[in-house]
């Protein structure tokens, strides 16, 4: 057994009431009712509950200590063998007698120790449980927030109140939107998990939005000003000249609102779109080379 001194945490010259309040505070954080299944916490309380045994009963820690002075190991008090004890009567930890009179302040602290836990239960308040239900909304709705309409299992509807930039998955909690316990009590939560229907031509990568735009032939060379749809409405963006199909542009602040405060970013990628027919276009063509060594492959 380890030295009962360290176990409680306290000087070797700490008072009665030092030793009783270490007790108090460690028996209460390991006590099996507040540590279900934890063994680790069990065995902790167990032997702190031997050490406070020891070190209250003024006699037993007199013995101890001069057991400790003499060079006897822990559990040994002076006039200790290895078979040897301290008289008739019970053995109790440490290997020190036991007596009623002896434990009468262990017996007490531990009494207390059991009202606090009982107290608690009783003064736990009773909570219902909760209840869960899915809220699709559109991508342009998750985008600006807003309130939404739901319907709870059993059938009471309650208005959510969607954050802008509300992320596909996201649970929002609705204190006291659960059921209430029977007899009465506090009431559970409702749990609304956000779900994002598809958009036809958007789609968020975190906090940006992602667009393809089809651009002519003549806008993605010659460079354009083309008009672009965001969440927030169309603006207009500078296509540069040279720009090819896949060509990545920006618009700053056109994704969705962030938990910082802050906004992402809409990233526009060009896709040159040809018509089906276009006789002058094939006409041209076919007189046109690119420049010598021009090889779009090379590197592949």
């Amino acid at each position: 057994m380890d030295d009962p001194y360290k176990i409680l945490g306290v000087a070797k010259t700490a008072t009665a009431d030092e030793i009783r309040k270490a007790y108090r505070k460690l028996a209460k954080a390991l006590h099996p009712d507040a540590n279900p299944d934890n063994k680790a916490a069990e065995e902790r309380f167990k032997n702190v509950s031997q050490a406070f045994k020891l070190l209250s009963d003024p006699k037993k820690r007199a013995e101890y200590d001069a057991g400790q002075r003499a060079g006897f190991g822990p559990g040994m008090g002076a006039g200790q063998g290895m078979g040897g004890g301290m008289g008739g009567g019970a053995r109790g930890p440490f290997n020190f007698r036991q007596t009623r009179q002896n434990n009468r302040g262990f017996d007490d602290i531990f009494s207390d120790l059991f009202t606090d836990f009982g107290a608690q239960a009783r003064e736990a308040p009773r909570k219902g449980a909760d209840v869960r239900q899915t809220l699709t909304i559109d991508f342009l709705a998750a985008a600006s927030g807003g309130k939404h309409r739901v319907k709870l299992p059993g059938g009471r509807a309650v208005e959510v109140a969607v954050p802008s930039g509300a992320a596909d998955g996201q649970v929002l909690r609705l204190r006291g939107q659960g059921e209430t316990p029977p007899g009465g009590g506090q009431a559970g939560d409702a749990l609304i998990e956000i779900r994002i229907a598809d958009h036809r031509h958007f789609s968020r990568d975190g906090d940006d939005v992602r667009l393809e735009l089809p651009v002519t032939l003549s806008e993605a060379v010659l460079g354009a000003k083309v008009r672009v749809p965001t969440i927030d409405g169309p603006v207009f963006l500078q296509v540069p000249p040279g720009s090819s199909s896949g060509s990545l542009l920006r618009l700053r602040g056109k994704g969705f609102a962030s938990g910082k405060g802050k906004r992402g970013d809409q990233i526009v990628r060009l896709v040159v779109a040809l018509p089906a027919q276009d006789e002058a276009l094939r006409a041209f063509l076919q007189t046109w080379t690119p420049a010598s060594g021009y090889d779009p492959r090379k590197g592949l």
